[in-house]
């Protein structure tokens, strides 16, 4: 038996959640006193993955153009009969998502997706995962033999535990796909939503998209990735892919700066996972003024121009 863990990477390079979900899987297989293995599909350099615990890593290469549900279940499904694996750990990224039931059906096994903390009981077998849009905790209990966790970003983090790893190539056998990607389109240049440690986020507050310019400077000083409340992208002031809530993106960072934004039930779901909240708007009332750690009652107009100009002098010394 080995616990089997899928690096997700894009471009040839391991995206955040990577070196989150090899650190959950480390310690799940040292609860269950066993070995862990690390997957990686067209992923970076493996020896990045050693020093949060990949001993062994198992690289498959082929000619997937870009990500594709059907086909990395099917990899994952294969590699985790080949190495013995009962546990399976992916993340909970929109793509983890998909990806977690299509291998958990494969596999005749149970599944717990938007896991936080690892296994409080390995017999039985008891995770604690968000529930109800991430107002709550639900300790799941997977009674079959063999279990698929979902990480959710940000819960567990990235923990280096250095190790002396190894690679071995391994062949999968693709299944015949019934949708294929074209071609895709991304920002580049760009922070983005889904690895971004700080988002900075404006909605109707902000009267038009010629005003975002102080939003995407705020944004440089922080390093951070912009990202907007669903009327805005539904207006066409900012592209779809920056719209975050319940109904876009879901966000788990570690700061989320909301400008402008009431806070609508179903914009405080989708960003609820994220550690600290800071809200700036000029209604006392706003909704998200609940929700948030920190709150600034001003005009984004004044107040934003501000704090970029004391972020810049804070940097400079």
């Amino acid at each position: 038996m080995s616990v089997l863990v899928f690096a997700d990477s894009s471009e040839g390079k391991f995206k955040k959640t990577a070196f989150e979900v090899v650190s959950y899987g480390k310690k799940v297989a040292e609860q269950l006193g066993t070995n862990l293995v690390t997957l990686t599909i067209n992923g970076g350099d493996a020896s990045e993955l050693y020093a949060y615990g990949a001993e062994k890593v198992v690289e498959v290469k082929n000619d997937l153009a870009s990500f594709n549900a059907k086909a990395y279940a099917s990899i994952i499904k294969q590699a985790a009969e080949a190495q013995g694996s009962d546990v399976v750990v992916v993340d909970s990224s929109v793509d983890g998502l998909t990806v977690g039931p299509l291998v958990a059906v494969a596999l005749e096994a149970g599944y717990a997706s938007n896991a936080v903390a690892l296994p409080s009981s390995t017999s039985p077998f008891v995770v604690k995962r968000k529930a109800f849009s991430n107002k709550a905790f639900s300790n799941t209990e997977i009674s079959t033999g063999k279990k698929v966790i979902g990480v959710a970003k940000n819960s567990y983090g990235a923990h280096e535990n250095a190790v002396s790893g190894s690679v071995e190539s391994f062949t999968a056998t693709l299944p015949t796909l019934g949708v294929k990607s074209e071609s895709i389109q991304k920002a580049s240049g760009k922070v983005t939503i889904a690895d971004a440690d700080i988002v900075v986020s404006a909605g109707r507050g902000m009267k038009g998209p010629e005003n975002w310019g102080m939003i995407e400077e705020l944004a440089d000083v922080l390093g951070a990735a912009t990202a907007c409340s669903k009327p805005v992208s539904d207006l066409g002031w900012r592209p779809h892919s920056e719209h975050v809530g319940q109904t876009g993106k879901p966000v788990a960072s570690n700061l989320y700066i909301a400008i402008g934004i009431s806070g609508a039930i179903q914009h405080l779901a989708g960003i609820n996972a994220s550690k600290v909240k800071v809200v700036i708007n000029t209604d006392p009332e706003a909704p998200f003024f609940k929700a948030a750690d920190y709150g600034i009652v001003g005009d984004a107009f004044e107040v934003v121009p501000q704090l970029i100009e004391k972020l810049k002098a804070f940097k400079q010394a």
